[in-house]
């Protein structure tokens, strides 16, 4: 069983109480790429592009332009102690042991404009680039076109050869449309989260976001592995 995630747009760096041994995303050469196509752009480009104030494009500008290989624990910090939000605010991830981390290593997934695709110990530095950016990158017109193969891909091979072949879909959809999950070689599963108000039910972002992530921790903390347990 795999679970997937969204990123957030905010950041922190929780402090790791175990020793770690932290892992390079999969497609960091990919990422090279990206940044050197957004390094082309100005300040007042990304704040177009990304739709974002003057603050946080320059926030962002010097992000990218900082941004460095090959990543190292000075430079760089785990995904799953680094995404802040709302759905980490559920997932809880500084309170994580070194056995919940190496769990988390083999089940969860953080989907990534720029990485593609991050395992929890995969080493990453700051950045900004939702999945929906209308930029192209060298032949491909969008993000979706840059990954959706790698990433179906991908996936498939981490079920190939494995039993209990069930993705958990708790990525929003933004993030989820990059993967081809009709050819994917699993039963997907997209958990609702909803609220009763009077007769009705209905999705409130907020609340939806933080089940997301409360749903991720529990599978985490009672190490689940199918979909009938979770």
């Amino acid at each position: 069983m795999i679970i997937i995630l969204s990123p957030s747009k905010t950041l922190q760096r929780i402090d790791i109480d175990f020793n770690s041994n932290p892992t390079q995303p999969t497609f960091i050469n990919q990422s090279e790429a990206i940044v050197e196509r957004i390094r082309s752009l100005s300040v007042n480009d990304l704040k177009e592009l990304m739709g974002i104030s003057q603050s946080l494009a320059t926030l962002n500008y010097e992000r990218f332009i900082k941004w460095q290989v090959p990543f190292n624990q000075t430079n760089s910090h785990p995904s799953l102690f680094t995404f802040k939000g709302d759905v980490y605010e559920g997932l809880s991830a500084k309170d994580f042991s070194a056995k919940d981390a190496e769990f988390a290593q083999d089940h969860l997934r953080i989907l990534s404009g720029l990485y593609g695709v991050l395992r929890p110990m995969d080493l990453m530095q700051p950045y900004r680039l939702e999945m929906g950016t209308k930029i192209d990158i060298g032949d491909r017109e969008n993000l979706y076109q840059l990954w959706q193969e790698k990433l179906t891909d991908y996936f498939n091979n981490e079920f190939m050869g494995k039993r209990g072949k069930v993705l958990i879909n708790l990525a929003s959809n933004e993030y989820s449309k990059a993967i081809n999950l009709k050819n994917i070689d699993a039963k997907v599963i997209i958990p609702v989260f909803k609220e009763q108000k009077g007769n009705e039910y209905k999705t409130i972002a907020i609340y939806a976001k933080r089940a997301r992530g409360l749903m991720a921790r529990f599978a985490i903390k009672n190490r689940i592995t199918n979909a009938d347990d979770l």
